[in-house]
């Protein structure tokens, strides 16, 4: 017996199949539903600095169904539904608006009306619009809508064809016809802007995986006709953060105390200080963790009071800073069962050659991460055009909650564990490099490209206001680190991140100054745990690694069109970078595979690249080996 099942992991719940998301499952085509069709089933992650960061009360991971035969009659897993509607049979080309009451458990859509029942096929264009909606194209006016004559104008018929004309190619041979009236038309065209509003169409102001029942926006945008497949139906905001434990000596290395703040009804008590209901919450806190309800009361009074102490600042920049201030000392933090860092060097000494004593003079600390936890949300989507990142309407898409009826008072989340290196760069070097007139001369010629970006304010969400040059050399960096380590790690590269932290000193704040890059591995499964980056972030494997990625930096196929580019990929917001010599994966990169350029690395004959005196004194070592040959 054919398995029809339709399976996802719980890490694609997030990221590429969460909320609003489009999967195709053996010729078949879903959507992801809202989180209401699985918050009671959801299993709770703890994150509390990106919880307050999102302002939501708490996480929730999918719910694992189960194996064998519990799993047919398991309904705790999120909801898919059936998208498009519209969909047609490959043999004799009619065309059926399914609904859910057709469905049948793990059962295909079958048509009745050929021998053998084919699979019918999903219609490949969809409707959406700026505000996130997302609809089936009304077919019928689409075929109508060149008609001529009454009896086409007028036709009431819903029956549908979708042919395939031999007498041309590409959309000129897909046309949509009516059996009856014989109106028909072709799909040339479909993809030109306002398209659909020409023949009358507007948005509905719905969602796939709303009932009848759900109430429609009201919605003014025009919609646009796209391909189900296309790179703009979706685009999902997500957010993560490492966690990080609360440095030596602070409130929660009391055991007692972090039951009490781990306790489920925790958040509740502690928003509720004036409310009525605050004095049970205390009193079944206290009583499941049996200590006395004063002891909770004088806990969130401490918790208050450290966090009054701590300085205000930037709620975008929260989790960078405590990252930062871990990695930069982990001597300031005491291990715990899902963080543990150890600091460790690049072990040069003073009878190694003269590029090792550059890289080592450039790198100013190597911390190895034994265990790391990261926890990773999706806040919303966008469609059509990516949203700006504030969560306004705009220029950009507009952000559509994952829960499209209320107020998400959580979000959907996973965690996934795994380890990783983290390099940081000497500071007193990096500023004196920053001030070079023609470093800053070269990043303002990205940074022009990036003012007139639709990215803009995402990406300077991670950059900063100001694109520093310390920040696209360490993330170029990043991306060469990682490309690396993919062969002598023993990790593919789609399953390392990169988290680049790239803060100047400013001279009216407390914030220290932030220059390094961590490379770690979280894929959520047995791959995040074996121990390579931990063996590579050793010396003296590490220097060895770092020297080549430098070296192989020099070179890309596409030189010299690449090194001497001046504007790449989208928007122009890459210079010396391609998928050759520096791209990674979309889910390894923060920014989008952006603010990309070798130069500022290595350098050239215009600009001096921070590492430029690494690269020299190996190719001097290499040119004296071969010569002493």
């Amino acid at each position: 017996m054919k398995d029809v099942r339709r399976k996802v992991r719980r890490a694609q719940t997030i990221v590429p199949f969460g909320v609003g998301g489009i999967i195709d499952l053996r010729g078949e085509s879903f959507v992801a539903a809202d989180i209401r069709s699985w918050a009671a089933h959801g299993e709770r992650v703890e994150s509390p600095r990106l919880a307050d960061k999102l302002g939501v009360n708490e996480f929730r991971s999918a719910p694992v169904i189960p194996s064998g035969k519990a799993a047919y009659k398991s309904r705790i897993g999120p909801a898919y539904v059936r998208f498009p509607k519209w969909v047609f049979c490959p043999q004799c080309r009619e065309m059926d608006l399914w609904h859910t009451g057709r469905e049948l458990r793990d059962k295909q859509p079958a048509c009745g009306r050929c021998t053998g029942k084919p699979q019918l096929a999903p219609m490949r264009f969809i409707q959406v619009c700026r505000a996130g909606h997302m609809a089936d194209i009304e077919w019928h006016r689409w075929a109508h809508s060149k008609g001529e004559g009454h009896a086409q104008r007028q036709c009431r018929v819903r029956r549908l064809r979708f042919v395939a004309t031999p007498d041309s190619s590409g959309l000129e041979a897909l046309r949509v016809i009516c059996p009856v009236c014989r109106a028909g038309r072709s799909l040339v065209g479909i993809s030109q802007k306002n398209i659909l509003k020409q023949i009358g169409l507007q948005c509905p102001g719905t969602h796939p995986w709303h009932s009848e029942t759900d109430e429609a926006d009201p919605c003014e945008e025009t919609p646009q006709a796209v391909q189900r497949g296309a790179s703009n139906v979706y685009f999902p905001i997500t957010h993560s953060a490492i966690d990080i434990p609360t440095p030596a000596g602070r409130l929660e290395d009391d055991e007692t105390i972090q039951e009490i703040v781990n306790h489920r009804l925790w958040t509740d008590f502690n928003s509720a200080v004036d409310a009525p209901i605050s004095d049970a919450f205390r009193s079944v806190i206290a009583r499941e963790c049996e200590v006395p309800e004063d002891r909770v009361e004088n806990v969130r009074r401490r918790i208050a009071e450290e966090a009054a102490s701590i300085p205000a600042a930037d709620p975008g920049d929260d989790l960078s800073i405590d990252e930062w201030a871990a990695f930069s000392a982990p001597e300031s933090v005491t291990d715990s069962k899902t963080f543990s860092v150890r600091r460790t060097h690049l072990g040069i000494s003073h009878e190694d050659p003269r590029s090792m004593q550059e890289l080592g003079a450039a790198i100013s600390a190597v911390v190895v991460a034994d265990r790391v936890r990261e926890v990773r949300a999706l806040e919303g989507f966008s469609r059509y055009e990516p949203s700006s990142g504030d969560g306004e309407e705009g220029e950009g898409g507009r952000v559509v909650s994952v829960n499209t009826q209320a107020r998400a008072r959580w979000l959907p989340a996973i965690e996934t564990y795994g380890e990783g290196i983290f390099i940081a760069v000497d500071e007193g070097r990096l500023s004196a490099w920053d001030r070079l007139p023609s470093v800053r001369d070269w990043t303002r010629r990205i940074e022009r490209n990036l003012n007139a970006s639709f990215k803009a304010d995402r990406l300077r969400g991670k950059s900063g206001p100001e694109l520093l040059p310390r920040f696209v050399m360490l993330h170029t960096l990043a991306h060469q680190f990682i490309r690396q380590l993919s062969y002598d790690s023993g990790y593919n590269a789609a399953s390392l991140k990169e988290r680049v932290y790239a803060r100047s000193h400013d001279p009216g704040s407390e914030l220290p100054p932030q220059a390094g890059v961590f490379i770690y591995t979280a894929a959520g499964d047995a791959e995040g745990t074996l121990g390579g980056l931990v063996r590579q972030g050793q010396p003296p494997h590490l220097v060895e690694t770092l020297i080549r990625l430098l070296e192989s930096a020099q070179w890309c196929s596409q030189d010299p069109l690449c090194a001497d580019s001046t504007g790449r990929s989208l928007a122009n917001l890459n210079r010396a970078a391609c998928h050759a010599c520096t791209l990674l994966p979309e889910t390894c990169c923060e920014i989008d595979n952006s603010l990309l350029d070798r130069t500022l690395l290595i350098g050239d004959g215009e600009v001096p690249g921070f590492f430029r005196g690494v690269v020299q004194a190996a190719l001097e070592e290499s040119a004296e080996a071969v010569d002493l040959s």
